[in-house]
């Protein structure tokens, strides 16, 4: 696998709006093109396609927001989506690094994503083997908090 993020372009956007979940799909995370639609609208949005060799496989939203009062929202992950036929190979800790690795170049030492531990497939334990910890609840969901200096 030959992993990247890209910006979202004119050649990538169609396949990252095809990304799972769909609407009327029961994934504890929301359809991409309500991403996209997000981070058009929200000027501290990082929306990335997640590629390999070129053909996109997931899709990150981060937000930089230094500024944000609730903490929680201030520098993290708001979405990842991976492919179904890409999960498990490494793609949705992929985008979870180059978050971090964005984090560091701009000076953030922490980076949050919110889950919701009671859907069925919640990604709770995925989360927490990349490296999160649980430091509260915000909005009916659980905040977890990534040191990102290591």
């Amino acid at each position: 696998m030959v992993l990247r993020l890209e910006e979202l372009s004119v050649d990538n956007l169609g396949d990252v709006l095809r990304l799972p979940p769909q609407a009327g799909d029961d994934e504890p995370v929301a359809p991409t093109v309500w991403s996209v639609a997000e981070a058009y609208v929200r000027p501290t949005a990082w929306p990335r396609a997640v590629t390999d060799d070129g053909v996109v496989v997931g899709f990150v939203m981060a937000n930089w927001s230094p500024e944000e009062p609730e903490p929680a929202f201030r520098a993290g992950i708001w979405r990842l989506n991976v492919a179904t036929a890409a999960r498990g190979r490494g793609v949705g800790r992929f985008a979870v690094e180059q978050v971090a690795a964005e984090a560091r170049r701009r000076g953030v030492d922490r980076i949050t994503v919110l889950w919701d531990a009671t859907h069925a497939r919640s990604p709770e334990q995925f989360y927490l083997r990349c490296g999160f910890r649980p430091t509260g609840e915000l909005l009916g969901e659980v905040v977890g908090e990534l040191d990102v200096r290591a």
